[in-house]
């Protein structure tokens, strides 16, 4: 019988690349990089869950259930300010009822103040962890979040206006193959620079005084390509540059959650739930920086970015800035996404000139 540990955490943008040097170099045992998420994944989850949930909760359960079939046997979910607490727990439950035999690593059962908890839990990913190797893991996986966050933060910006079309995205993808088989700080550290340097050298032909426009929303949908419909590419295609603050760096590494709170206390005195405060905070940056408009990206159902959404209103109103409201969910028509987007660029295009 094989008794090998083969962890695995959903699929989310490109922190799998993180995940992977954490899990093998930290906590001492194999990761599966998920598959891809495909229209199959989130019909397996679809399949298998409540249809209460928000969207981020099938595309998860679809593939762990993807990545049992592949042999992974350790699962691994997070924990956020609003019903995802509740998420792992369910969705611990609905797998095995389906006859999964797995070890499940929620995070929402950590109490974050307790070393006794920490490492309880830590063990259930491996029972003979080392705080020690985790300890040495950890600088460079933070530092891979940071390099990821950086370039998606430069493709975003500049990809729009490439000479040689896909230049950067071919770069950022050979950048976290090669992390693939990175083992040391040292190494890492090599890589990013020399790769910082090839997407600085990237030729491009960018206006003086482009469309830009900023994204906000739900910690997931904003994130994950996938689940928004690769929005994020279709607005670089129309010459758009585009900005993004929501992401691990922002977030969890430097916790900007107060100060947003602080950023946005003339439209929200209190917290709204999950990573709205951010939405809010976020827009208003972009209103004042000014941006030529804003997208919010949000799951359906999600209670916060709803309550996010009317404020986003009053922020529209007072800087003249228009705002466009995207709600995914599985049924979610990518045709309709295009023409909206295109129907939005034609406006803020208009508006400029």
């Amino acid at each position: 019988m094989n008794n090998e540990i083969i962890a695995c955490f959903p699929q989310w943008g490109s922190y799998y690349c993180a995940f992977r040097f954490l899990f093998e170099n930290g906590f001492g045992v194999k990761y599966m990089t998920p598959p891809p998420i495909t229209k199959n994944t989130i019909e397996l989850g679809s399949k298998h869950s409540p249809d209460y949930v928000c969207v981020p909760f099938k595309y998860c359960l679809g593939c762990h259930i993807e990545a049992l079939e592949k042999g992974a046997n350790c699962l691994m979910q997070i924990y956020g300010g609003c019903r995802l607490n509740y998420y792992g727990e369910l969705e611990e439950k609905i797998l095995k009822d389906l006859g999964y035999n797995f070890k499940f690593f929620n995070m929402a059962e950590i109490n974050f103040k307790s070393p006794k908890s920490i490492l309880q839990n830590l063990k259930i990913v491996n029972p003979n962890v080392s705080i020690v190797k985790i300890a040495k893991a950890l600088p460079a996986t933070i530092g891979i979040i940071k390099t990821i966050d950086r370039m998606e933060d430069f493709i975003r910006q500049n990809a729009g206006f490439e000479q040689n079309e896909n230049e950067m995205e071919d770069i950022f993808s050979e950048f976290k193959q090669k992390l693939d088989s990175t083992t040391g700080y040292k190494e890492y550290k090599k890589l990013k620079k020399e790769y910082l340097k090839k997407l600085a050298n990237v030729k491009i032909n960018k206006p003086k005084n482009p469309i830009r426009v900023g994204l906000v929303g739900d910690y997931y949908t904003v994130q994950e390509p996938f689940s928004n419909y690769n929005m994020e590419k279709e607005l670089e295609k129309m010459g758009i540059e585009v900005h993004r603050e929501m992401n691990l760096t922002n977030t969890i590494i430097k916790s900007k959650y107060k100060s947003s709170r602080k950023i946005g206390k003339k439209y929200v005195k209190f917290n709204i739930g999950a990573t709205a405060n951010y939405t809010v905070a976020e827009a208003l940056k972009y209103a004042k920086n000014g941006l030529d408009g804003i997208i919010q990206v949000k799951s359906f159902g999600c209670t916060p970015e709803l309550n996010a959404q009317t404020v986003l209103q009053n922020i529209s109103k007072d800087y003249k800035i228009p705002i466009l409201h995207f709600s995914f969910d599985s049924q979610t028509s990518e045709t309709g996404i295009k023409t909206r987007l295109e129907a939005f660029y034609d406006m803020l295009s208009a508006k400029k000139k």
